[in-house]
């Protein structure tokens, strides 16, 4: 059976109460996955397709749950501490689940109590470890 990733989601918007506590917790959190702060601005920062801005009387803090691919399982244990250390709360600690045979992962509320996983499926080929996409001007 062949899978395909990349292709359904182009961006997720989450909304922070505060927005530094939680910038400092995707940098260390995500540092594990290869994972880094791509771009900010006034009242907003971006990680690949994570969007996150400040939230307002208008636009209340988001409540999700995100699982971020990792390449290994020492990858999913690496995220657990570091995402513990960047001020998360242990939400699941590293493990096999019953999800389905070689499903490994680990969960931490982020900040705003989002439910943020790092998940291994087991070992697999991948055509391209990620897709290049640039504009045409």
């Amino acid at each position: 059976m062949q899978l395909h990733f990349g292709r359904l989601i182009d961006h997720v918007h989450l909304r922070a109460r505060d927005l530094e506590k939680t910038k400092a917790f995707y940098a260390g959190a995500l540092q594990p996955l290869g994972i880094a702060i791509a771009n900010t601005g006034d009242g907003w920062f971006q990680l690949d397709e994570l969007f996150v801005s400040v939230a307002g009387d208008d636009a209340p803090p988001t409540h999700v749950h995100l699982a971020f691919q990792a390449r290994d399982r020492a990858t999913v244990d690496a995220f657990y501490a570091a995402a513990i250390a960047a001020g998360g709360t242990d939400n699941g600690k590293p493990g096999e689940r019953h999800y389905h045979p070689g499903y490994y992962g680990a969960f931490v509320l982020d900040p705003d109590g989002n439910n943020i996983e790092a998940v291994y499926h087991g070992p697999a080929d991948r055509s391209a470890p990620s897709i290049v996409i640039e504009p045409i001007l």
